[in-house]
């Protein structure tokens, strides 16, 4: 390799002749590498010189601080000296006295022997003082000088690194300073100790500077130290310049202590006070109603279960859903309705968590309702699936049966198998439209339902009577004279209710009788009354004939309605389907659902495409052509918002109901 060309000289030596001979590419190279070497090398030496200046610089602090130490160490010194001077002097005074004044009496001689002993103990007071001050400021320097010089110090870098080389080394300040914050959010009472830590520090340290600097004794010291953090107007009445910087000190340290103090009260207090306004707390109750979820049929269950706790005087209903509390009783109160000494409670959280479920004390709940979410049908079910999972989860067990909503039918059994015989499961979808194709079919029969399903009637009750047992049906049925008997809740097959059961059938020990009556306190079996035999004329039941029956709108659940109506309607009767699904989808939409066309034996589909809610649409129908067992009105079945509601065709055309569109 040939040598580098000297700076100071400009002319660059001659090349000597290669060994071998070389290519024109490898001559154009070698300077290449060269350079590259140089700049190399040149920042490293730059920037060599600015790392003590960078340490100089973040230790200036540290600077000011020994300074500042050793000029008040240097004057505690110099004062000791002083005193130690005049002590010498006082001293030699004292002897001078004594030796030319022979006649002085004794109790002058035993004073002033006295002083000299106390001034003999004087130094040694001194000292303890100066100690005392130097342990103030090496004590109050070290934090200063470990942190700063954390990370200098050679052996604890090597500690502190890791076995992994190629991993990013943390700093100690940095690893130390999580480790504090980890502390202070994991630990509850970690701030309020470090705060009562930092305040015996304070007094602590105040006392030993308060005694370095002041001719009281230590304790007097400490307590002195106290009444400054507890009042800082105490110091007011110190004399002197050490005691009154030694003062202020302990009294700005007080001040501070005690707003944090104030800071930790006042963040304590707004977090519980947060935590009640957000529904976080813990409900306990025992034998209430706990309802998971939220609705829109939550405003009218919660009016029915008031209405069934007024014989009692009230109970309590608990809400727990996935909305803020705030929230939940704003939308309850704009129901406006008396909920007559029933109490709603609303909690915020997740039924499928079963810290959730505890808060609101669902072991205890006389009853429990998961109500069906808002959604596809579903995922509402499948949410419907995972509270039961999560109830079912429960270690103290449920005291309560549960009543699961569910949206589709298909997923009943389901539900079923993974609750057991401890949940009870109701498609509200599918049996109001059953119920609504029975109420079309006969008028009437839905005012029948609305008295017999809501709590402002009759409703029905089961309760266990012990003197019924070994009775026959057919006398349970006169037994009551205020209730109407309706069936037996059988014990012996597992709760299984019979509806209507033979009249010969007898109840056993633990059966449960199924009546409808007016509340659950106003009946009662009475003795039985004499019967008169009579003759009972044989009503001939009476003829169905064909029937043609409008249907407009559509659900997910038709196909399921249009069984019920198979079942119902004579052989050659007609439903007129009129709603906006193209006509093509319909059949394909209906088999999906489970619907054998090919199987109808009683009815006819006749498909029609339209809105039912425009006039000029309904006029288009042969409204005429339609019929029912009752020939003045014919049964129309309207879906508006999603729920199914039995008109007739004396209110079709009233301008209340529709509205013409042009």
């Amino acid at each position: 390799m040939p040598p580098l060309p000297d700076r100071r000289n400009p002319k660059l030596p001659e090349r000597p002749p290669p060994e071998k001979e070389g290519t024109k590419e490898d001559s154009v190279k070698r300077p290449l590498v060269l350079d590259e070497r140089r700049q190399v090398s040149i920042p490293s030496t730059s920037t060599s010189p600015s790392r003590p200046f960078l340490g100089f610089h973040h230790s200036l602090f540290l600077l000011l601080l020994l300074l500042v130490s050793v000029s008040c160490a240097s004057l505690a010194i110099l004062q000791r000296k002083r005193i130690l001077e005049l002590q010498e002097e006082v001293n030699r005074i004292q002897s001078f006295c004594v030796e030319n004044n022979n006649d002085l009496q004794e109790g002058t001689t035993e004073i002033l022997r006295s002083e000299n002993v106390d001034s003999h103990s004087y130094p040694s007071s001194i000292e303890n003082r100066s100690v005392a001050l130097y342990t103030v400021v090496l004590s109050l320097m070290t934090p200063f000088v470990l942190f700063k010089c954390l990370d200098q110090f050679p052996q604890i870098k090597a500690l502190s690194r890791t076995s992994n080389n190629n991993e990013e080394e943390v700093p100690l300040k940095k690893r130390i300073a999580y480790r504090v914050d980890v502390i202070f959010s994991v630990y509850p009472y970690a701030k309020l100790l470090a705060l009562l830590l930092a305040t015996i520090l304070l007094i602590g340290f105040g006392g030993l500077a308060l005694y370095a600097v002041s001719d009281g004794s230590f304790l007097e010291a400490l307590w002195l130290s106290w009444t400054f953090v507890a009042d800082s107007g105490n110091h007011a009445d110190q004399a002197g310049l050490g005691p009154r910087i030694v003062s202020v000190s302990i009294s700005s340290g007080g001040m501070l202590i005690f707003a944090m103090m104030l800071g930790l009260v006042s963040d304590a207090i707004s977090e519980k006070v947060d935590s009640w306004r957000k529904g976080k707390s813990e409900v306990i109750e025992s034998n209430h109603i706990l309802i998971l979820g939220w609705s829109e049929k939550l405003g009218s269950l919660l009016k029915q279960l008031a209405i069934a706790n007024k014989s009692i005087g009230g109970g309590v209903v608990v809400v727990l859903a996935e909305r803020d509390k705030e929230e939940m009783e704003l939308d309850i109160a704009k129901l406006e309705f008396d909920f007559m000494g029933t109490s709603v409670i609303c909690r915020s959280g997740s039924p499928l968590i079963l810290a959730d479920l505890k808060k609101v004390s669902v072991s205890k709940a006389r009853a429990i309702i998961v109500l069906a979410a808002d959604e596809n049908a579903d995922q509402s079910d499948a949410r419907a699936l995972r509270v039961v999972l999560s109830l079912t989860g429960v270690k103290e067990g449920l005291r309560g049966h549960v009543v699961v909503e569910l949206s589709d039918l298909d997923n009943e059994p389901l539900v079923k198998l993974v609750g057991g015989e401890l949940i009870e499961t109701v498609v509200a979808h599918d049996v109001i439209g059953r119920l609504m194709i029975q109420c079309a079919l006969q008028p009437g029969l839905a005012q029948i339902w609305e008295d017999i399903l809501g709590f402002e009637n009759a409703e029905f009750y089961i309760k266990r009577w012990p003197q019924l047992d070994g009775m026959p049906f057919e006398d349970v049925l006169i037994s009551f004279p205020d209730a109407v008997p309706c069936g037996v809740k059988v014990a012996s097959k597992g709760g299984k209710i019979m509806i209507n059961p033979d009249d010969k059938y007898v109840l056993k020990e633990g059966d449960e009788i199924l009546v409808i009556a007016e509340d659950d306190d106003t009946y009662a079996p009475g003795p039985l009354p004499e019967v008169r035999k009579g003759f009972l004329p044989n009503i001939p039941s009476p003829c169905k004939y064909p029937e043609r029956i409008l249907f407009c709108g559509w659900r997910r659940d038709i196909d399921d309605m249009i069984m019920v109506l198979e079942a119902f309607l004579a052989p050659g009767s007609e439903l007129w389907m009129f709603n906006e699904v193209p006509e093509k989808e319909r059949e394909k939409k209906l088999m999906d659902g489970g619907l054998d066309l090919l199987g109808l034996t009683n009815i006819r589909l006749v498909h029609k495409e339209g809105n039912a809610v425009i006039r000029r649409h309904l006029e288009n129908l042969p409204l005429e052509t339609f019929d029912s067992m009752n020939l003045r009105r014919t049964p129309l079945c309207i879906q508006i918002r999603g729920l199914w509601l039995p008109f007739y065709l004396s209110v079709i055309f009233s301008p209340s109901v529709f509205r013409q569109r042009k």
